[in-house]
């Protein structure tokens, strides 16, 4: 994996060796050899787990939370904002585009780089670290004779 940032590696590699551990406990308890051609989660019927499976699961498990936590209620969970959140937070950890797109699956980094263009705050704070905006403000500071031109329509 390809990391940025410091302090990057090592706050992920605990994570990758845990997320091992499960999933190697997963396949123990399934009764699964580790390179068996076989999905490792499946739905009702024996099969791979569809989208619409794991649509209904994330649901399930929403339903379930909200009981303890009612502001979850108000929330929109899906396995896309769960992809999306996994995409920002690598992002935002500093994994370059490229990594991110191969860990989505994505078949151009193009698709990946929408998430980059979604995080405007981290744009912004990359640009104060480039030191590229000399002492102008950055942001557009309208003249009081715009203002009265504007109040005047």
């Amino acid at each position: 994996m390809l990391l940025r940032g410091k302090g990057c590696k090592e706050r992920i590699v605990p994570i990758a060796n845990d997320l091992a551990r499960a999933l190697r406990a997963f396949m123990r308890e399934r009764g699964r050899k580790s390179h068996e051609e076989q999905p490792l989660v499946i739905g009702t019927h024996g099969e791979r787990l569809t989208r619409f499976g794991a649509t209904h699961i994330v649901r399930r498990v929403v339903a379930a939370a909200t009981l303890s936590r009612p502001e979850f209620a108000s929330k929109s969970v899906s396995p896309h904002v769960l992809r999306h959140t996994l995409a920002m937070k690598l992002l935002q950890s500093g994994v370059d585009l490229l990594t991110i797109q191969a860990r989505l699956g994505h078949a151009q980094v193009a698709t990946t780089h929408r998430y980059a263009a979604a995080d405007v705050e981290m744009m912004r704070r990359g640009l104060d670290k480039a030191d590229v905006a000399g002492s102008q403000p950055a942001r557009f500071q309208p003249k009081d004779t715009l203002l009265r031109l504007l109040e005047a329509i």
